[in-house]
């Protein structure tokens, strides 16, 4: 069997992918409780990939009751290297308009009530995050995206909301008076961990609306975004198939030696509860205890 290297995160309206075949579900356990799903894993152009709902099927989980680290820690332990993820976003320029898709470079986060990192519990890390995406990631996705003859905007920042109510007016124009491009409440935790675990991740932003600070349209709604979202996947998920077919079959990334520099604590002042749970996450950068004692 293939080895499971790339994963897919569907998001709201994205629950399944029709052209996966070979369909298996996987339960996987993880240190940080259950994730949002089981894993769909399946065969996508010739290639073994893991699929997850990210609010679960059926849309069980607001953006802040996601268990992103179970997710990722997930992905992690299925083997998988690089990471494409499917988000609704709203849009914060006249520019992007709804059905559009956008290739995002950058995140403001503004989230506060989620846990953002592997870390703590006696062990610290800080990795670089300068460029939070997978440059190589996303040029492989707009490659993908311009084989499928769709047209996607590739660069752009995207402010990350805790939620889940949506903007008030006065938040939308002071995102937009900083120049931001899009808005979404799940992208910055998401790359954050998947960053520490050392996999190439990026971002197909879905535009379903204009937030609430255009005017002469309807504020944001759910039946808006869903509408909008059922229109575009079928766009995403052709994006999706080209670039899988198009990655390289194994590539070595900075993004997969993301921690090489990043800990600080001295391994003998890790405890070993912390050590053994991060050890899928850490232990390559950590003395074998066997060897030395």
């Amino acid at each position: 069997m293939l080895p499971i290297t790339i994963g897919i995160i569907g998001g709201s309206g994205l629950y399944k992918m029709k052209d996966l075949s070979d369909v298996e579900e996987i339960k996987v356990e993880t240190p940080y409780g259950p994730p949002s799903d089981n894993f769909i894993v399946g065969t996508l152009a010739k290639r073994r990939v893991a699929f997850l709902p990210r609010h679960g099927r059926g849309h069980r989980f607001l953006p802040s009751e996601i268990n992103y680290r179970a997710n990722v820690f997930g992905f992690k332990k299925l083997g998988v290297r690089q990471v494409i993820s499917i988000s609704a976003v709203g849009s914060l320029k006249e520019e992007h308009k709804p059905l559009d898709i956008i290739l995002p470079d950058q995140f403001i986060d503004r989230t506060f009530r989620r846990a953002a990192t592997f870390f703590g519990d006696g062990v610290v890390a800080h990795i670089a995050f300068g460029d939070p995406l997978c440059r190589h990631l996303v040029n492989c996705v707009a490659q993908g995206a311009q084989n499928a003859e769709i047209p996607v905007k590739v660069r752009g920042s995207y402010l990350c909301m805790e939620g889940p109510a949506f903007s008030t007016r006065a938040e939308s124009n002071l995102y937009r008076s900083w120049g931001l491009d899009i808005i979404g409440m799940t992208n910055a935790t998401e790359a954050k961990l998947f960053r520490e675990a050392e996999i190439c991740y990026a971002t197909m932003a879905l535009v379903t609306d204009y937030d609430c600070w255009h005017q002469s349209e309807a504020p944001v709604t759910v039946d808006m975004i869903i509408e909008n979202l059922s229109r575009n996947n079928e766009n995403a998920q052709r994006i999706l198939k080209e670039t899988v077919k198009g990655l390289p079959e194994d590539r070595d990334c900075t993004c997969h030696h993301a921690l090489k520099d990043a800990l600080i604590t001295p391994p003998d002042s890790i405890p070993p509860s912390t050590r053994e749970k991060l050890a899928l996450i850490i232990g390559h950068y950590l003395p074998d205890k066997t060897k030395t004692e």
